[in-house]
Order: C-alpha cells, then sequence, then structure tokens
C-alpha cells in the first residue's frame, strides 16, 4: 500500500513560452492538475504515492499514465474513460501574472464518482489528499472526495485538503459551504491565502488561520505564495518566510509545496521542519517553466537548502 493516495483531476497543460521570431506564440506541452501536480512532488521527495482519478482512453490520457509510472506512481487505481476525454488546459503569461483556460466540462475525472474510488487504496493509505477543485468540477466527484474522506477517516489515516478554489468553477458562497464542510473533516488543511479571503471575507493571516482550526483540523498550513506559508495548531503559530529563487512561472507552486510537505510529513518531520522543506521545494518549482517539469527531486532540495542555510 502506499503511504500518501492523492485523488483529483489531471490536465494536459501547455504553457506559453517566449515568443518566436516571427512573433508567433508557442506552447510547451506538460502535466497539470493540482493533486497530480503534488503526487509527483511527494514521489520525487522519496514518498510512496497512488493517484486515484479517470482520464480518457486518449493521447493525453496516456500521457499521464507515462507519467505517474514513470515517477513511481501507482495508477492501478487509475479509471479509464472511453465516453469522456481528458481535460485541456492552457497557462499564458503577462504583466498581470498567469492566467489559465480550461477545456474540462466533460472530462473523464469530471465524471469520477464514489464507486470509482478504490476503497482498499485509501484504507491502506497514511495520508489522503484530496482538494477544491475536485469539489467544483461536478457533484459525482464531489460525492467521491467525501466518500474518500470517510474511508480515510474510519481507517486512522491522515486526511489533507487544499482549498484551490477556482471562481470559474462556481460561486463564492456555494464554494464555501462544500470546501468549508470538507475541510471540516480533515486533519490537514492547506488554504491559499487568496481562496481564504474570497471564501471567508477575512483578510488578516492569523483571523485565518483561527477560522479554520476553530473547523477541526489540528494543523493549518496557510500558503501565502511570496509572503512565505503560516504554520498554525490551536497552541502554536509560526511563520515561514519564502525561500530565495528567481521565478519564472509559479504555476503549480502551491501544488509543489502541499505534495512535499506531506512527503516529509510522513517521513516524520515536525510541521515547521516539513513546512521550511516545503516553501524551498515550491521555490525551486517557480524557477522553471510547467507545473510538473521544474519540480525537484529530494537531493536537488536539499542542496539548495544547505546551499542557502536554510
Amino acid at each position: 500500500m502506499s503511504d500518501i493516495v492523492c485523488m483529483g483531476e489531471p490536465l494536459l497543460e501547455f504553457n506559453q513560452q517566449p515568443s518566436g521570431p516571427d512573433g508567433r506564440r508557442m506552447y510547451l506541452e506538460g502535466f497539470g492538475g493540482d493533486t497530480s501536480n503534488a503526487a509527483v512532488a511527494a514521489a520525487r521527495q522519496g514518498a510512496s504515492v497512488a493517484y486515484l482519478t479517470a482520464v480518457g482512453q486518449d493521447v493525453a490520457g496516456e500521457r499521464f499514465l507515462d507519467l505517474w509510472r514513470g515517477e513511481g506512481i501507482d495508477v492501478s487505481g487509475v479509471r479509464l474513460s472511453a465516453e469522456r476525454p481528458t481535460a485541456v488546459y492552457f497557462v499564458t503569461h503577462s504583466a498581470k501574472g498567469h492566467a489559465f483556460l480550461y477545456y474540462r466540462s466533460t472530462s473523464a475525472a469530471a465524471g469520477y464518482g464514489p464507486g470509482d474510488v478504490d476503497a482498499a487504496k485509501v484504507r491502506g493509505a497514511k495520508v489522503f489528499y484530496a482538494s477544491g477543485i475536485s469539489l467544483g468540477i461536478s457533484a459525482s466527484a464531489a460525492d467521491a472526495v467525501f466518500h474518500a474522506m470517510a474511508l480515510a477517516k474510519s481507517a486512522g489515516a491522515i486526511v489533507a485538503f487544499d482549498t484551490n478554489y477556482r471562481p470559474r468553477l462556481w460561486p463564492p458562497a456555494r464554494a464555501a459551504a462544500v470546501i468549508h464542510a470538507a475541510i471540516g473533516r480533515a486533519d490537514i488543511a492547506f488554504p491559499g491565502l487568496e481562496d481564504a479571503q474570497a471564501l471567508t471575507g477575512l483578510s488578516d493571516p492569523d483571523v485565518i488561520a483561527d477560522f479554520y482550526l476553530r473547523m477541526g483540523p489540528r494543523l493549518v498550513v496557510l500558503k501565502m505564495g511570496d509572503q512565505g506559508a503560516l504554520v498554525a495548531t490551536p497552541g502554536t503559530r509560526l511563520r515561514i518566510p519564502p525561500f530565495p529563487c528567481t521565478p519564472v512561472d509559479a504555476t503549480g507552486a502551491g501544488d509543489a509545496f502541499c505534495g512535499s510537505f506531506l512527503a516529509r510529513t510522513v517521513a516524520g518531520d515536525t510541521p515547521e521542519q516539513a513546512a521550511r522543506y516545503a516553501a524551498a521545494c515550491a521555490a525551486l518549482k517557480c524557477q522553471g517553466y510547467g507545473a510538473v517539469a521544474p519540480i525537484p527531486t529530494a537531493a536537488e532540495v536539499r542542496a539548495a537548502m544547505e546551499a542557502a542555510c536554510w
């Protein structure tokens, strides 16, 4: 059985590159999908990982299966759909940051439901991880997440959840109700600062951490981008500064943070140690284009941390 079981929606990625000599936009093919990115990050840090999802019987689905197998991720719980395609998205870059264009509404992952969940894998995990994106892409996918959470809790596994609120998927009031219901079932919550501000109406990081701790998680790790992270328990509060880097693409940085944090948690790190390591991993990812290709290995993270006296 795998230490970490991730569930979610993979999307084949096309990431805008610097324009060619003729001015045409160029796109680099890669891989996206928040929990898939996190699964790869966890695997590259040495964790034993399985992924649960559905992909189409198409070229994009084959590319993902090849990716996961190449990373040593268990794909025996991945369902194949002959009726629905694998989702796709585009990333563009400008002075305002990066923007996304999705083609996902009829994807295989959106058709995933409770009956597709490999219960044995979830029950055998040390950590089960999902996000708000699966809650928003369809009712059946949301039901699958809550079903898997219940399986994991009944087996004594840690349940970890990332808010990953996407306004295009659903309005904030409905998103807040469903996402917060999931956080109430989690042991570790990974809200993003912008997500939390939209979902709660709060702005102060410490107040946001308190808000989510009252829902039930024993640990809240508030991801704050270039402001670092806030690690909070009912009795402790710690700020983790951002790891120094020269960013070119922040796509998937939060996913790299979550995946590496969970890998280090399974390895026995304290929340502070795991968060410092995760901050370094996420920063290194930002130094390359794409959500997956730049995710560093454990050796690369350790070397960077040592060089920076981190």
